[in-house]
């Protein structure tokens, strides 16, 4: 938390100020709040001031930063104090509460908001569909509730004019698997709709319109900003009562009784002269009103229009009569009956939310105990110019959670130390339960003593319940009216009452309390609406079956059943393990960024704060159980780490300490460490941070090291397994291999014949040595039965095959090659006497040894000039010949200057020889026998054989366009296959030579 709470933003806990003045925590808490920190710790409290601005603190990357964090390894946050909430519940298995509290518009339900989207949020890595229905109606009831029990107040402008109290169930691995919501309804509003939704319903878009809406119509943002805020409410809790599960039919119900609300709080009363035809009586301003409330719950005009102008009563005798109404009865009914369906349609939403969030199918015998994460966000501490029956209740409500809290945070505090037997200073600090029990008290209390005006038959006035008030409580120190205090003047006479409350002094003003705390409904309304043909609206009375004559028992009290609901409430949080958020309101004026020091420090006062950082101050800052403490610093002492040898948790926590040399600033509880100064557990933090990535690369070296071995006895398996599986595949295929060529050195084919089998991979390089071996073993028992006369062709053959690289398919490899045909009388029957003296003129001038070949061609030249010569090609010289001259020699190349020869793909004899410093010789073997005989492969062979007896390369290419050079001209020969062809010949094209080859 220190690397990023740093000093320039103040204390992140309030218990680490230097000197606990109210100045010095607020100038702490202003200092925060300009850097953006609006959350800081008191010990395990949560203060949150309001920012009224969006921030970047939310969403799922906080959420990440804050899981499965104890609440001081990051900075103070609303999801840390969910975190210990949530933690806490599914480490010890016990139920846990978050109390959220604040004066109105302080920012409670937004901090009931967030926290309920955290413990959505790291909940159900599974995603199971049942978890995730829960979640949704958790957070989709927030909508729900808020539009029918929020307001807009001059003070806030989602004011929570009712409480929520929600439990969320978990199982025993920390997933929701339902919930239940308790409310605590005071007042009762509605605005927006759809225009066709209006039209329907017989309203306005102007709110102003309606009674009931007046008031809060110029509470509104302002221009059509204000409208496109509603509008999207609107939309956002359609959409939420779709998620949660409300049927169409139900919701439209739902909008047609809050219309007929707001048309019921516009009927006006008026009284009907007595020499009129009713002779005096009450009638309806405006009756079309009276049709649409009909209208909108399914009920008879006329007895809508009975039930509002006069009540039936039964006589003693079980007579029926009918009483009608003065206006101011009629209005009181009215009104009476307006509060009565709007409170019973709130009920009936939140009763519906509880039956679909409610756990399905679950046995605790089966599925085990249940633990639950209680929520609760209530309306806050509120002080108005005129307060009344409303404010009182509000109030009496914060007395009560501030009586839980000092009970449970306070007064726990010291009691804690007395129970492990540490001696400390008490801490005074001021308990209200003197003003809760002015207000609940029994018999005397200001409620029980309302509800004894209220039951009293008798013309008994809010006057008279004040003087009574003032007869029981003249001396009580936190009441005091006008009629006890005759010199202040801020109180009225007859009137007002004030109560010193822990927040401060207010003054109410008893008018209304009666009627407001009696709040009776006539039972003409009950009947009425439970026999309504809307089901909705009808399951909303099931008293209203009851028939007239039958004696009832007398309803409780608007006060009686708040106060019990308080007690309950009271009870169940304090049977839970407490988390408290303490929310504070910056300004009056709603505006970002601005800290009213004087506004604030009123509140820091009445909410206890600086008690809070007292008690903490004066005792000890922190306490741990010693095994926690330990399993956190252990390991940073030698005699604790990894385990202590000691006789008990408690030496060892005392050797830690003393190493630390920190002993004197602690105290030994008998379970409990108790810490006095922060500052030792910044010590012991920093120790620990200093040695946790030592720890870390020490676990992570054991752990690889552990690993490693795995690994590596895995793969010292691994490979045994695989080195015997290889020996027997290579035995397998050396057996296979035996067996099959055991007859391989049967003549004639000498294994030509064999199949060799597939060899596993590993043998794959052996086998194909093993086959170039027997290719080689095979030649040498084939060439041992060839005649030394035919080794110098084969060689040739061997050659050309090489050279050619099976680009040429057709070479004549399988004709015997008689190299010399200009000798052969065959191939040159008329001329072969004439190459044969030539021929030896030649041996005697040039001194050559061998023919390597010879055979007429057809030539082209530069000239572009065709003609027949031949060709000759000795071991020391390349010769063109003249045929038609006796072979007269017209050029003679020196066979080392041969550089290497180009010949096509086909049948054709097309060949260009290419000598270093000559032109290229560009011919076609032709006049042969039989005709167009293939002895390309022949000269290729003999010519390459040579070179390589020389030990010099001949460079042999094969390609169908032929590049040549003839003095420098770069050009191209290639060949073209012709039916009509008989013999073949060259043509010259557009720069490029042709060969016109016959073709079969």
């Amino acid at each position: 938390m220190e690397d990023e709470e740093g000093p320039e933003y103040g204390k992140p806990d309030f218990v680490l100020l230097d000197q606990v003045t109210m100045e010095d925590f607020m100038k702490n808490l202003q200092l925060r709040f300009e850097r953006g920190r609006i959350y800081t710790y008191i010990g395990e409290v949560l203060v949150s001031v309001n920012p009224y601005q969006e921030l970047p603190l939310y969403g799922p990357e906080a959420i990440a930063r804050y899981q499965g964090r104890e609440l001081y390894e990051r900075p103070p946050h609303l999801y840390a104090v969910a975190n210990a909430a949530y933690r806490a519940m599914k480490r010890r298995s016990r139920d846990t509460c978050i109390v959220i509290s604040g004066e109105s518009g302080a920012g409670k339900t937004e901090a009931s908001k967030h926290i309920m989207q955290y413990i959505a949020a790291v909940t159900n890595p599974s995603q199971r569909a049942e978890v995730e229905r829960v979640k949704d109606v958790l957070l989709k009831s927030t909508c729900v509730l808020e539009a029918f029990g929020n307001a807009r107040t001059n003070r806030n402008h989602n004011s929570s004019r009712f409480g929520k109290y929600m439990d969320i169930n978990f199982d025993f691995k920390g997933d929701p698997v339902g919930g239940h919501i308790h409310s605590y309804l005071l007042e009762k509003l509605l605005r927006g709709c759809e225009d066709q939704e209006l039209q329907r319903l017989h309203l306005e878009r102007n709110p102003a319109v309606y009674n009931f809406t007046r008031q809060g119509a110029g509470l509104t943002t302002g221009g059509h900003n204000g409208l496109d805020s509603d509008e999207r409410s609107h939309q956002a809790v359609t959409e939420a009562m779709r998620v949660i599960g409300f049927s169409p039919e139900e919701v439209a119900s739902v909008h047609r009784i809050l219309a007929a609300i707001l048309h019921l709080g516009n009927i006006e009363f008026v009284e009907t002269e007595e020499d009129g035809p009713q002779k005096g009586g009450l009638a309806v301003a405006e009756e079309a009103l009276v049709g649409r409330v009909a209208e909108l719950t399914a009920t008879p005009r006329d007895l809508v229009l009975r039930s509002l102008l006069a009540r039936t009563v039964a006589s003693g005798g079980r007579e029926l009569i009918e009483k009608g109404h003065t206006v101011a009865e009629a209005s009181y009914a009215r009104d009476a009956c307006a509060k009565a369906v709007y409170q019973r349609l709130f009920e009936w939403v939140v009763d519906r939310i509880n039956g679909i969030m409610e756990a399905r199918g679950r046995d605790p015998r089966r599925d085990g105990k249940d633990t639950v994460i209680g929520v609760l966000d209530i309306y806050g501490f509120e002080v108005f110019p005129v307060n009344s029956f409303e404010q009182f209740c509000i109030n009496y409500c914060n007395e009560k959670l501030q009586q839980l809290f000092i009970r449970l945070i306070l007064k726990q505090e010291q009691e804690e130390y007395e129970r492990e037997g540490i001696t400390w200073q008490t801490v005074d600090y001021f308990n209200n339960a003197t003003i809760v029990e002015l207000v609940e008290r029994p018999h005397r209390g200001i409620l029980a003593m309302l509800d004894e005006a209220c039951n009293t038959a008798g013309p008994i006035t809010d006057h008279i319940f004040l003087q009574t008030l003032d007869t029981h409580h003249r001396h009580h120190p936190h009441y005091s009216s006008r009629q006890l205090c005759p010199t202040d003047k801020t109180m009225e006479f007859g009137r007002d009452f004030r109560i010193k409350h822990y927040a401060g002094d207010v003054t109410y003003s008893v008018e209304g309390f009666i009627d407001k705390n009696r709040d009776s409904l006539f039972q003409d309304f009950k009947r009425l609406l439970y026999n309504s043909s809307d089901p909705t609206l009808r399951a909303m009375w099931p008293d209203g079956q009851q028939d007239i004559t039958e004696v009832t028992k007398r309803p409780l009290t608007a006060g009686t059943l708040f106060k019990n609901s308080m007690v309950a409430l009271v009870e169940n949080l304090a049977s839970k393990e407490p988390f408290y958020v303490r929310c504070i309101k910056p300004n009056e004026d709603k505006v970002a960024g601005r800290l009213d020091e004087d506004h604030c420090r009123h509140q820091v006062a009445y909410l206890g704060l600086l008690e809070n950082v007292r008690v903490r101050r004066a005792g000890f800052a922190s306490r741990q159980p010693y095994p926690r403490f330990l399993l956190r610093y252990k390991m940073t002492c030698e005699y604790t780490w990894p385990n202590h040898l000691l006789g008990s948790d408690r030496a060892a926590v005392s050797a830690l300490l003393e190493q630390h040399g920190l002993q004197g600033d602690v105290a030994f509880g008998h379970s409990k460490l108790f810490i006095r100064s922060p500052q030792t557990l910044v010590t012991l933090e920093q120790s620990r941070a200093r040695l946790i990535p030592i720890i870390v690369l020490l676990l992570q070296k054991a752990w690889r090291g552990t690993l490693a071995r795995w690994r590596c006895r895995r793969l010292r398996a691994i490979y045994t397994i695989m080195r015997w599986f290889r020996r027997h595949k290579v035995r397998a295929h050396l057996t296979e291999l035996q067996r099959r060529f055991q007859a391989a050195r049967q003549p004639p084919l000498y294994g030509r014949d064999i199949e060799w089998p597939l060899p596993p991979a590993v043998l794959q390089p052996f086998q194909d040595t093993c086959h170039v071996l027997f290719c080689r073993w095979r030649a040498r028992q084939l060439v041992k039965n060839i005649p030394p006369s035919d080794m110098a062709q084969i060689k040739a053959k061997v050659a050309a095959m090489g050279a050619l690289q099976g680009l040429r398919q057709d070479w004549g490899c399988q004709r015997a090659w008689a190299r010399d045909y200009l000798s052969s009388g065959t191939d040159n029957p008329t001329a072969s006497g004439l190459f044969a003296q030539q021929l030896k003129t030649l041996r005697e001038k040039d001194g050559f040894g061998t023919v390597l070949f010879s055979s007429h061609v057809r030539k082209v030249n530069r000239f572009r000039k065709f003609r027949d010569r031949a060709l000759l090609l000795t071991d020391r010289h390349l010769y063109k010949l003249e045929p038609g001259r006796q072979y007269r020699v017209m050029r003679a190349v020196p066979l080392d200057a041969v550089t290497g020869l180009t010949v096509t793909s086909g049948r054709d004899q097309l060949v260009v020889l290419h000598a270093r410093g000559q032109d290229d010789l560009v011919v076609c073997l032709h006049r042969s026998q039989p005709p167009l005989d293939n002895r390309i492969g022949e000269l290729v062979g003999v010519l390459a054989a040579h070179c390589q007896g020389e030990g010099r390369n001949l460079d042999v290419r094969v390609s169908d366009r032929i590049s040549l050079s003839q003095r420098g001209v770069q050009r191209l020969v290639s060949v073209e296959p012709r039916p009509e062809q008989r013999e073949p010949d060259f043509c010259y094209r557009r720069g490029t030579f042709t060969l016109l080859w016959p073709s079969c």
